[in-house]
């Protein structure tokens, strides 16, 4: 039991701690090597070595596959899209939804090992972005990273008052749109207190700005940078041979 469960364990904690620009680095090399998705073959064979190399590296083969399944469903609209209005192209229309997927795969799956307080520190100290946009960015991100924690808590409140989903469609939306008024004004709230501590601390006025965390690039950081620039040359790489 131990031993299945360590080496999962340890590649989360590996990627939780790897600078978020070179896990930015990996979603956005892909969008110009998806470019050079131009026949089906390329297509199948980047897509293989992405799925080798993301089934090894990312510890959840789970969360992988899920992600996999929602560039695969916008990919799908893209292939029908180019079907329909491609002169039914069967196989154009395949490389063009896999194509979607070489794009969008990578970058839906490390989007989670980002932290916002850290991808703050990193593009105010290291790509020395003006502070005050970083700062709204950072927060922004933070509110919308805690939708999911208040909409859970949002649903244990209602069950534990007997107010659960029940009935037949109608009611079920009723309930959900509740919900849904209930997080717009918990957002809304949490906004409100955010922006009024930062003016507090002096968000509009201040000029010279410090930052308590450091944000340097260690060697692993380099390691997934360059690997995932490698990765997106790989459909480069196999056009230039073809």
């Amino acid at each position: 039991m131990t031993t299945r469960h360590t080496v999962p364990t340890a590649r989360r904690s590996l990627l939780l701690h790897v600078n978020p620009l070179a896990l930015a680095v990996v979603g956005v090399a892909a969008v110009p090597g998806s470019l050079a998705v131009r026949t089906l073959p390329i297509a199948l064979v980047t897509v293989a070595v992405y799925a080798v190399v993301l089934l090894l590296v990312v510890p959840s083969v789970r969360y992988t596959l899920l992600c996999l399944a929602l560039a695969a469903f916008a990919g799908l609209t893209v292939a029908y899209s180019t079907w329909r209005l491609g002169g039914h192209g069967e196989t154009l229309a395949l490389t063009a939804g896999l194509r979607i997927v070489v794009l969008a795969w990578p970058g839906a799956v490390v989007a989670v090992f980002v932290d916002p307080a850290r991808l703050g520190d990193h593009l105010a100290q290291n790509l020395r972005l003006p502070a005050r946009p970083v700062v709204a960015v950072t927060s922004a991100l933070q509110q919308a990273a805690g939708l999911l924690v208040t909409w859970q808590q949002l649903v244990r409140a209602r069950r534990a008052r007997g107010a659960g989903p029940a009935g037949g469609p109608v009611a079920r939306s009723r309930y959900g749109g509740g919900l849904v008024f209930a997080l717009l004004v918990s957002s809304l709230r949490g906004a409100s207190r955010q922006s009024i501590a930062l003016d507090a601390r002096g968000f509009a006025s201040a000029h010279g700005r410090s930052w308590a965390e450091p944000a340097p690039w260690t060697g692993l950081d380099v390691a997934v940078a360059v690997g995932g620039a490698l990765l997106a040359a790989v459909p480069v790489v196999l056009l230039v041979a073809v």
